[in-house]
């Protein structure tokens, strides 16, 4: 029996003290007069087993498995570039624009977009406005230059009928399209000239004056330049005959730039920048990877390189077929070239790095040469996404000048679907290994294979 204690005087208060500190409780105790609870008892019983038990620490807390766009956002944060390369191709660049769309919904948005001919068109849409607005200023592009100029479009070309119009239906529709491009133009982008005129800006069979003016009402010049995007587009000196590539990191660039990069003669003229006169840049290469992955590595690449045109085709069957097998070779990527040369330039600047290794380090800290030669052999390393467009069962010749709505649609839809089976493969975006710098994928390669 536990000891009480003695009742103060009734009428006597007390003078109130603070508290003594509470003592934790030592495992194997309790208070007098207080009933063990059972977890109580079963910690006495323990300890009296072991006595120097030590409390059981708690469980660590399992993390919680990344989403996908965490784990996507992971591996481009490998990357210190993530370039757009747009092939030039004409109406075929419909089929870019779905791409834009499809990687902007997968949350990938390009810090360097390069560019040729239509691919340049789409450099300024997607660098002259801000990430949200991207997919629908080249929506509005596209559903501008596919209405004909002067005579109102067909019944299928327009809504309800040109949702419910069937894929086979483009085979007798887009040899039409392409009779009411050459005829009339396409609005918003080209007219036709009553006679071609006198001088190199003159000289062509359209006069691309609308096409200046859907780029400035579409694009914020001010916000391309800004240097939030780098921004470069290929175009080919008429003069010279060199390729130049115009690149906002270098000098401001105007509507004049890139419809110089568009300038296909003979159906356009010669674009006028300063005292020279530009054509297209697919004249000479049609494809601006080099500009993106050549000269001196600065960072680690990913590019998406999205090619019109495909080098891979069937033999042509009939004297009709061979005018698009020709231009699918004459404007198809060099990518194979263009890994080989990255393959043999990553050697050379092994070769370096062995080099500089046998130079003692206090030796190389105050050579200037060494320093140079350092930044030289730097090596980084490149990803290429391939994404090529795949002819229809409907195109021949006049693909690239087939502007229609319904072909439009479809091109547009191939784009992002190719976008979609491509991020299928989610380990393609992973920083390639130093032992093999530079890698290439491509989604219909992966299925042929």
């Amino acid at each position: 029996m536990s000891a009480r204690a003695p009742r103060r005087p009734a009428g006597r208060k007390s003078a109130a003290r603070p508290a003594p500190p509470r003592k934790a409780a030592a495992v194997g105790k309790r208070t007098p007069g207080k009933a063990a609870t059972g977890a109580e008892a079963r910690s006495n019983a323990a300890a009296k087993r072991d006595p120097v038990r030590k409390p059981r620490a708690a469980a660590p807390a399992v993390a919680e498995p990344a989403s996908a766009a965490d784990r996507l956002s992971q591996r481009l944060a490998a990357y210190g570039e993530v370039a757009l390369v747009l092939q030039g191709g004409g109406a075929l660049g419909a089929y870019q624009a779905g791409v834009v769309q499809g990687l902007a919904e997968a949350g990938i948005q390009p810090t360097w977009v390069a560019g040729i001919s239509i691919g340049a068109i789409h450099c300024a849409l997607i660098a002259g406005n801000p990430p949200q607005r991207r997919a629908a200023r080249l929506r509005e592009f596209w559903d501008r230059v596919t209405r004909p100029p002067l005579l109102p479009p067909t019944p299928w070309e327009q809504e309800p009928w040109l949702s419910l119009l069937p894929p086979e239906a483009l085979r007798w529709l887009a040899p039409l399209q392409s009779l009411r491009a050459l005829a009339e133009g396409q609005r918003g982008f080209f007219v036709p000239r009553p006679l071609p005129g006198q001088g190199p800006d003159q000289a062509s069979l359209y006069d691309t004056a609308p096409l200046r003016a859907t780029l400035e009402e579409l694009v914020d010049f001010d916000l391309l330049n800004s240097g939030a995007m780098r921004v470069s587009v290929g175009a080919v000196n008429v003069r010279t005959g060199n390729f130049e590539y115009f690149d906002n990191a270098e000098q401001r660039l105007g509507p004049e730039h890139f419809m110089a990069s568009g300038a296909l003669p003979p159906g356009f003229a010669a674009v006028r920048i300063g005292d020279e006169y530009y054509w297209d840049g697919g004249l000479v290469s049609n494809t601006p990877l080099m500009q993106v992955l050549g000269g001196r590595p600065k960072a680690n690449t990913l590019v998406f390189q999205v090619d019109l045109w495909s080098a891979l085709g069937e033999l042509p069957r009939s004297l009709l077929d061979v005018p698009g097998r020709v231009k699918d070779i004459q404007y198809s990527s060099r990518t194979r070239a263009v890994t080989d040369l990255l393959q043999q330039a990553h050697e050379q600047r092994q070769i370096l790095r062995d080099l500089l290794a046998r130079i003692p380090a206090s030796q190389r800290a105050g050579d200037a040469l060494c320093r140079e030669v350092e930044v030289m052999a730097r090596d980084m390393r490149y990803n290429v996404i391939h994404l090529i467009y795949r002819d229809k069962p409907y195109d021949g010749q006049d693909k690239d000048y087939q502007f229609g709505r319904a072909s439009m649609r479809a091109h547009w839809n191939s784009g992002m679907e190719a976008v979609q089976r491509t991020l299928r493969h989610a380990e393609w975006l992973d920083l390639p290994p130093a032992e093999q710098p530079f890698v290439t994928h491509d989604v219909h390669r992966a299925a042929e294979d």
